[in-house]
């Protein structure tokens, strides 16, 4: 086995049960640190637009990344859209949403920087999340320069096969699909699959639970008797 088809065919089922197993461990063992542990009582300053421009990017390109790379091909032929069309969707898309987070992640840490009493309480894997996240959002905006070289969507296509492969468990023949892709992709790939072997060791875990609440929406009414 090369190492291609290691990170591209073993390393996303490494990382992903380390996410699912370590984050369901946590949940169960260390409830008390199962938080998002908010440092807005020690200073708000940027935290409002900083936090609000990171969250509002975040969740867009998250679901971006999802439809963009699973749906089938055949959904968007059905719409009208070629390879080419989608491709300069999600760069166009992909790119507003990136500048977004890039906008929040910056203000995030420089406030972090610039205040004292933040960066006592910032703990070592804080600045690990944030610069992580801050190097794998600038690959992928890098990757949008890269796929302007090319707009034929012949390369986005087999992002688009890796995916599926991937999800599917055929990891194997996942990793022959972008063997050839520009090392720049190969890159923002590897450090988006660390980011999830990452997260359930950070504070980032509290993302659970903004899933869960939205069981809020459908949970039973609560019957409140007074009391006689």
């Amino acid at each position: 086995m090369n190492l291609n088809d290691f990170i591209f065919g073993v390393y996303p089922y490494i990382a992903g049960t380390i996410f699912l197993a370590v984050s369901l461990v946590r949940f169960d063992r260390d409830q008390y640190l199962w938080r998002s542990e908010s440092s807005q009582m020690l200073r708000t300053g940027t935290l409002r637009w900083g936090s609000n421009l990171f969250h509002v990017g975040i969740i867009g390109l998250f679901f971006g990344h999802f439809f963009g790379l699973l749906t089938p091909l055949a959904l968007f032929e059905a719409l009208g859209l070629q390879p080419h069309d989608k491709q300069i969707i999600a760069m166009v898309t992909g790119g507003s949403l990136g500048l977004l987070i890039l906008a929040g992640l910056t203000l995030l840490i420089l406030r972090r920087l610039r205040e004292p009493r933040l960066m006592a309480t910032t703990k070592p894997m804080d600045w690990v999340t944030l610069f992580w996240l801050l190097a794998t959002l600038l690959l992928g905006l890098s990757t949008i320069i890269e796929s302007s070289r090319h707009l034929d969507g012949v390369e986005m296509l087999a992002l688009m096969s890796w995916a599926k492969h991937v999800v599917t468990f055929q990891g194997v023949a996942a990793a022959g699909f972008i063997a050839q892709a520009s090392f720049i992709f190969k890159l923002h790939i590897f450090f988006g699959l660390t980011l999830f072997l990452l997260f359930p060791f950070t504070r980032l875990v509290h993302i659970w639970s903004g899933i869960a609440s939205i069981a809020y929406l459908v949970r039973p009414w609560q019957l409140v008797r007074t009391r006689r």
